[in-house]
C-alpha cells in the first residue's frame, strides 16, 4: 500500500489488518452479513464512526465560537423534523 498517500475515507487501495473483536460482536455481524461480508460491514462501520468523529469535532468548533446550542430551540426543531411534540417531559 502507498503509505505515502493521502485518501479519504473510503478510498485507495484495500490492505489486511488483523482485527480483535469479542466473540459476542462477530456473531451479530456474522448474522447480519454471513462470513464473507465482514470486511466491507466493518468498512462502511468505520466510515461511519469517522463521519460521526468528524461531526463531533465540527460541532465541538462552532460551541466554542458562538456557545452551545439552547436545549429547547433544539427541542423545537426536533419535533418539527420528526413531526413529534416538543415537550421534554411526556409521559411514557
Amino acid at each position: 500500500m502507498a503509505d505515502d498517500a493521502d485518501f479519504f475515507p473510503g478510498d485507495g487501495p484495500t490492505s489486511g489488518i488483523s482485527v480483535t473483536l469479542t466473540a459476542g460482536t462477530l456473531q451479530a455481524i456474522r448474522e447480519r452479513v454471513g462470513k464473507r461480508g465482514v470486511s466491507a460491514y466493518l468498512e462502511r462501520a468505520a466510515q461511519r464512526q469517522i463521519e460521526r468523529d468528524n461531526l463531533d469535532k465540527l460541532i465541538a468548533d462552532f460551541d466554542k465560537a458562538h456557545g452551545p446550542a439552547d436545549p429547547e430551540a433544539v427541542a423545537a426543531k426536533r419535533a418539527r423534523l420528526t413531526g413529534g411534540s416538543s415537550g421534554a417531559g411526556a409521559a411514557a
